[in-house]
Formats: C-alpha cells, structure tokens, sequence
C-alpha cells in the first residue's frame, strides 16, 4: 500500500512540474511574438521617417501575417490602432487596441514611443493576464505626410 500512495504522489508531482513547463512556455512564445512585432515597427517606423500612410499599411500587413490579434489599452493622449486596416484614434478608456504610439519631438527631431501587448494565454483556463511590450525609436527627422492627432 505504501508503494501506491508514493508512486501516485511522485505522478502528481511530474504532471504539476509538466503543467508549469507548459504555462513557462506559452508565456515565452506570447513575449517572443510581441517582442519580433515591436521591433519590426520600431524598424519601419525609422525607415519610413515616423507613422505615415505608406509605414501604417506595412506595419498592419506584418502584424496580420505574424497572427497577431493581441489588444490592450493605450496610454491617454496616445494615438491606438482601431484595427489593422489603418484607422487610428486617439485612445479612448474604453477601447482596445491593436498597438499605440505616440509622436513627440526634441530640438525639431521627431521620436515615437510605441507599445505593443501579449497575453498570457492557457489552453484550458483561458486568458490571464494582459502585458505590454513599449519602445522608443531613434531621432529623425520627420516625413512631411506622418498620421498625426
């Protein structure tokens, strides 16, 4: 009897330690999703010289391509992505976002401040929590045609 009751416990315990692992990794893969996204428009922010017509349409394309549906609140006075289509708005208490990002400048040199969000996701249980992933680019100079407030 005594051989029972110790397998069963060493049992539970590798399927609790399997459990974790699994809630370890689905956390990563959520970050690492977030994390490549905003460094990618942290990229095409630069490149294109900060959120114009043309950068908007790019930056929705690579979301929508990496799957990403991910949505969270913004920052008040920030811009925030109503959907991946490129509608923007100023963000709203009680609206979710795609992404957000806000335009400011230093010494006539413009920076944007961007926030992505990731999920911590279970299988079973469902959705968690809700975290966010923010950026700053480098300074440029602005493009004439950027989406502003």
């Amino acid at each position: 009897m005594k051989a029972i009751s110790e397998s069963t416990w060493t049992f539970q315990m590798i399927i609790f330690f399997i459990l974790i692992f699994a809630c370890f990794l689905t956390l990563v893969l959520s970050y690492n999703k977030a994390y490549t996204i905003k460094n990618r428009m942290l990229n095409i922010i630069e490149k294109y010289e900060g959120i114009t017509p043309t950068s908007a349409e790019i930056i929705n394309d690579f979301i929508s391509n990496k799957g990403y549906t991910n949505k969270g609140k913004c920052p008040e006075s920030w811009m925030g992505a109503i959907n991946l289509q490129g509608d923007f708005e100023i963000a709203k208490d009680n609206n979710d976002y795609y992404y957000c990002f806000k335009e400011d400048s230093r010494n006539k040199q413009v920076y944007y401040d961007i926030e992505v969000f990731y999920k911590f996701n279970l299988p079973v249980i469902g959705n968690i929590a809700n975290y966010k992933i923010d950026g700053t680019t480098k300074t440029f100079i602005g493009s004439i045609e950027r989406i502003k407030e």
